[in-house]
């Protein structure tokens, strides 16, 4: 959850769902902004569905390339491409959710970064620097 929502003083307040994906929209009313709850996690300002997205992860944890991915979602490979980055950037949190929501051990996320590492050669530096510290904690089976 995005840290702004945990205000109480009313400034934040719920302003619709986005028809596509079904994600919360918030306005803050001090500068009259709107976000979604997602800000701040892989799923900002992505098309997928949230399903769509974990559907992607279980192919990437089968080894599947990302042209095979592309087959078999219906999805371009320069969006799984996009997804790969900004589940590098947010790492620590892409491996809580998969070991919490879909099962995968620590030994699995740990493949799942080395294969995005091996496959995405231009990744960003704070991408480079996650993938470093959550590969690092990683125990072996």
């Amino acid at each position: 959850m995005h840290p702004l929502l945990k205000e109480k003083d009313k400034t934040i307040v719920k302003q619709g769902k986005y028809h596509a994906t079904g994600h919360q929209r918030y306005q803050c009313k001090h500068c009259k902004t709107y976000f979604r709850e997602t800000k701040g996690t892989p799923l900002y300002r992505k098309h997928l569905t949230e399903q769509q997205i974990t559907n992607i992860c279980k192919h990437l944890v089968e080894k599947n390339g990302i042209r095979s991915i592309e087959r078999l979602t219906g999805h371009h490979r320069d969006t799984i491409g996009t997804l790969l980055e900004d589940l590098a950037e947010h790492a620590t949190e892409a491996s809580e959710y998969l070991m919490q929501n879909i099962g995968l051990s620590q030994f699995k996320c740990d493949e799942l970064w080395t294969f995005i590492k091996k496959k995405r050669k231009h990744l960003s530096e704070k991408a480079k620097l996650n993938l470093k510290t959550v590969t690092a904690t990683a125990t072996p089976p």
